[in-house]
């Protein structure tokens, strides 16, 4: 009799789980879903304007491609991070019921990535002298230098695009900003091959057409916001937008360098590896590598919203067992979906390559490097995810200096070891970014397992009410709720 009640009470618990874990990965799923399509989108407006650019001629696609990759690429990783720190506090003041102040955080973060992005504007003004001290060719500075001053209103898009994204995503009203950019790259297409390729402008047509597909985004976003949609969250433009600012800068900066770290890492694989004898090839091969890394973290990055989101939102509710939960389900998803990239990855590393070249002797290189590709996909499934818990939770400065550790004091000189003093070449550069990342997962995972949850709850109350502004109704104590 003890037995069979012993046997009832287990498969009632595992009812339970089962029901819990199901209502998470719906919830999961509502943020990750249109998060994952709105950031391909939005990646495809850069991949669509190579597309049409390199129809124009090979200097111009060069100067494309120097732009975007160097340019572009620090800036906006520096925006990114910048209005990231909207993720932790939007999402804790959601889920502490604090939604006066959503619009709030939402206008200091547009200040600060506006401000932010003046800073950044004379990166834009002097390309082309940047790009000629890099060692750059005079004709590819030139052009670049000219198309980097034309899309400058790209880089204040940035500035209220990523604030408006995090308010929006932290009370997981996604889907529109997904249909926004849907119609955005839509209309990027017609607009390119009407300036580019129609009427001929070249690389200025293309500037004009992504400034105007930008403009659209962050437009349509403003209207969304303002409509009356958000009647609790947003109640107009105020003065206590000025308000608490120093706290808001060093969150930002501490999420900016995070972020920063983790861009700026992959792109020294591709410096590495421009520096080995005869590196034309391994170039190749890893450029092709490095683009299917992408679209596979960029789904990655659809779980890490999704985290952030929901360990925000349970933390300001002061429920930490619901924020343990829902990184358990959060990663397990994530790492499915990395098993089955990497698989796909494995089956077809000798005929993957031949989607973006026919030269034999890159198609080569590149499937030699298809085990630490699959490798990687599999990380980057755990290691985006684990960085969206930290933003939720509000430990942007703590991975920044575990960044550094892992990857420029240890993943980097390991590859340079590898790659040069061992001659290993570039499958000894990767090992060692690889390696660099590996011990950045493990120490993540490390932290957040011996995190104390109840806890973060308590200093997720206190940064609510502290950063709410001295004007703004302060919060009930919350009971942390097992």
């Amino acid at each position: 009799m003890a037995e069979l009640e012993k046997e009832q009470q287990t498969y009632t618990c595992s009812k339970k789980f089962a029901a819990k874990g199901r209502d998470e990965t719906k919830k999961m799923w509502h943020i990750a879903g249109p998060a994952i399509l709105t950031g391909l989108a939005q990646f495809s407006i850069g991949f669509v304007t190579t597309a049409f650019v390199g129809r124009v001629g090979v200097v111009e696609l060069a100067a494309l491609s120097v732009v975007q990759n160097v340019i572009e690429g620090f800036s906006y990783g520096v925006m990114l991070g910048m209005g990231s720190a909207l993720e932790t506090l939007c999402g804790q003041a959601v889920g502490a019921g604090q939604l006066n102040m959503l619009g709030i955080y939402m206008q200091r973060s547009c200040i600060i990535t506006g401000v932010t992005a003046l800073i950044l504007t004379p990166t834009y003004v002097f390309a082309t002298p940047v790009l000629k001290l890099l060692q750059q060719s005079a004709n590819v500075s030139d052009l670049a230098g000219t198309y980097s001053i034309w899309i400058i209103p790209q880089l204040f898009a940035y500035a209220l695009n990523f604030p408006i994204q995090k308010f929006l995503q932290s009370q997981s009203k996604v889907w529109v900003t997904t249909i926004i950019s849907g119609v955005a790259l839509l209309f990027h297409i017609l607009l390119n091959w009407v300036l580019v390729i129609k009427f001929g402008h070249g690389l200025v047509g293309a500037a004009i057409a992504g400034n105007v597909s930008w403009a659209f985004v962050v437009v349509a976003q403003i209207i969304y916001v303002v409509s009356g949609c958000f009647p609790d969250a947003w109640t107009g433009f105020s003065m206590l937008a000025f308000k608490s600012l120093i706290g808001f800068v060093k969150l930002s900066l501490a999420s900016a360098t995070m972020l920063c770290l983790d861009f700026w890492y992959t792109t020294a694989l591709i410096l590495l590896v421009g520096y080995l004898k005869h590196p034309e090839i391994s170039v190749d091969a890893v450029s092709i590598c490095l683009n299917l890394q992408v679209w596979a973290l960029t789904i990655s990055m659809g779980f890490s919203a999704a985290v952030s989101v929901r360990v925000s939102n349970e933390l300001g509710a002061a429920r930490p067992k619901a924020a343990k939960f829902s990184i358990l389900v959060t990663v397990s998803a994530s790492v499915l979906v990395g098993i089955l990239f990497m698989a796909i990855i494995l089956a077809s590393r000798s005929d993957f390559p031949k989607m973006f070249t026919d030269r034999t002797l890159v198609i080569k290189e590149t499937s030699k490097l298809g085990y630490l590709l699959a490798a990687t996909i599999l990380l980057n499934s755990i290691q985006p995810v684990l960085n969206g818990v930290a933003v939720g939770a509000g430990w942007q400065s703590l991975v920044a200096f575990v960044n550094i550790g892992c990857y420029y004091l240890f993943g980097l000189p390991i590859s340079i070891l590898l790659g040069y003093k061992f001659k290993f070449g570039v499958q000894g550069i990767w090992s060692g970014i690889l390696g660099g990342c590996l011990l950045q997962t493990v120490l993540l995972l490390f932290i957040t397992i011996r995190t104390n949850w109840q806890k973060e709850a308590l200093q997720a109350e206190e940064r609510v009410r502290t950063w709410g502004g001295p004007s703004e109704p302060e919060p009930e104590p919350a009971k942390i709720l097992p």
